[in-house]
């Protein structure tokens, strides 16, 4: 997954990049606040993002407003890294937007856990929209299905929204997960066994 992180410390830094990189991870590597919301801009989405909150030129918490500022398409997790523990100094995060923290100085191994569990939110995120767009369209195909259908009275042939004629067949199996068997009722049967006996005869 494609991660951002920006952090000013030459050693975080260098381990930071090392360990997402091992991890499996697209990186793009930051050394502060401006560099990081420059890089988030021109990229493709990083669907997470870690930010030391001390950082010069911009800090993490003006970075993390920025991104909530905009409409992305896909939400992005966002971390903190910091050495504040005050509870007024972690609600100002929350507040701004930040979905984890992790107190400096971090376990690499707390590290990993925490990037896990927004890799699987964001993961969860996009099948979660993808359902919904699933959902939209088969809602919108059964209302299709319900309302008033122009059909001809004598080749049954129906007339679609661009004003093309398709066979009944071809209509409801574009616009719902219906599969047809094809057969004979009573009915038509009479009437062909006649027909056919009447021609032979």
């Amino acid at each position: 997954m494609k991660i951002l992180f920006a952090e000013d410390d030459p050693v975080s830094h260098r381990l930071i990049e090392a360990s997402l990189a091992r991890w499996g991870h697209e990186v793009i590597a930051t050394r502060n606040g401006k560099e990081a919301w420059e890089a988030y801009q021109s990229q493709d989405e990083p669907l997470v993002a870690i930010l030391d909150w001390m950082m010069p030129v911009m800090d993490g918490l003006e970075v993390c407003r920025r991104i909530r500022g905009i409409e992305p398409a896909h939400p992005v997790y966002i971390i903190f890294l910091t050495g504040k523990d005050q509870t007024d100094d972690l609600v100002e995060g929350f507040d701004a937007g930040a979905n984890d923290y992790l107190k400096k100085p971090f376990n690499e191994q707390e590290l990993r856990a925490r990037v896990q569990v927004g890799v699987k939110m964001v993961n969860l995120q996009s099948q979660l929209a993808e359902r919904i767009l699933q959902l939209e369209a088969s809602q919108t195909e059964n209302h299709m299905l319900k309302g008033l259908i122009p059909i001809c009275s004598y080749c049954k042939a129906i007339r679609d929204d661009k004003d093309y004629w398709e066979q009944m067949e071809t209509f409801i199996s574009d616009r719902s997960p219906v599969q047809f068997s094809h057969s004979i009722c009573p009915t038509c049967l009479d009437a062909v066994l006649k027909e056919e006996l009447g021609d032979k005869s």
